[in-house]
């Protein structure tokens, strides 16, 4: 049994963003795409959403590189003077761990961004994290504990082989989604090309699916801007759309008998 996920990350980032998942659901392959409740243009994605009853939408943690969703005030030890939460991963990590407060924080954080997404009134299909910040074992707990009050919806396994030095990682991720009965995909592709996930590597990556579900994750916009370029510079944003749009990837997926789906369509 093969599945396949086609999922749009940092959906509500920007306008261009939001189009590229309207066009590419659409008239293309792409099943999901995961929304940042807090980011500028989540407003417009939401409203999009709603006019795409078949997009599969799931919420994009966000505890890092970007803007918090709650006041400085609550969560002081999160974000600074400007609201913006931590740009150094490693260093935001190594603090969480250590620090009862942060973990209070993040906490708070993070369950407001589930009830951010819930007022939406959209279905929770699935729930991953800016950055992958759930293979933080802290994010990971928190994550969980907080989502069983949501439904424990799906979550995202971004293992793509070979996993070099996060495979000890994806296996505690992996282990303890599966000790709490949630589902997952089993193989991520896109993350040695993230933002570089075009029409022949996707092609080529069918080619060679294997059993389980596969997640093909992607960043498009419907055009580039300085702030996208400035948030994650060099990205193929466009080749990244028209790898969703392609007649190529399209007939791969016919000539092997699939279409893409939701987390929330699982078996």
């Amino acid at each position: 049994m093969k599945q396949v996920i086609f999922t749009a990350d940092d959906f509500g980032l920007t306008p261009e963003v939001n189009e590229a998942v309207e066009t590419a659901h659409t008239h293309g392959v792409l099943s999901c795409a995961s929304l940042m409740v807090g980011a500028p243009a989540a407003g417009d994605a939401v409203a999009r959403a709603r006019r795409l009853p078949s997009l599969r939408v799931g919420l994009h943690v966000t505890v890092a590189d970007g803007k918090a969703l709650l006041p400085r005030v609550e969560i002081p030890t999160l974000a600074d003077a400007q609201g913006m939460l931590p740009r150094n991963l490693v260093t935001a990590g190594v603090h969480w761990f250590f620090s009862p407060a942060a973990r209070r924080d993040l906490a708070r954080e993070i369950r407001a961004q589930f009830e951010a997404f819930r007022a939406t009134g959209i279905k929770l299909d699935h729930v991953n994290a800016h950055n992958h910040m759930h293979l933080h074992p802290t994010v990971l707990g928190i994550i969980m504990r907080v989502a069983r009050d949501f439904g424990a919806p799906p979550m995202r396994l971004p293992w793509e082989p070979p996993a070099g030095l996060l495979t000890p990682w994806l296996a505690l991720l992996r282990a303890r989604l599966r000790a709490a009965g949630i589902r997952h995909n089993d193989v991520l592709v896109g993350m040695a090309t993230t933002g570089h996930l075009t029409a022949g590597k996707v092609t080529a990556a069918l080619t060679h699916l294997q059993d389980g579900v596969t997640e093909f994750y992607f960043h498009p916009a419907s055009r580039g801007t300085p702030d996208l370029e400035a948030q994650a510079p060099g990205y193929d944003r466009l080749g990244e759309l028209e790898a969703l749009l392609s007649p190529e990837v399209a007939s791969a997926l016919r000539d092997k008998g699939l279409k893409t789906v939701g987390f929330s369509d699982l078996m």
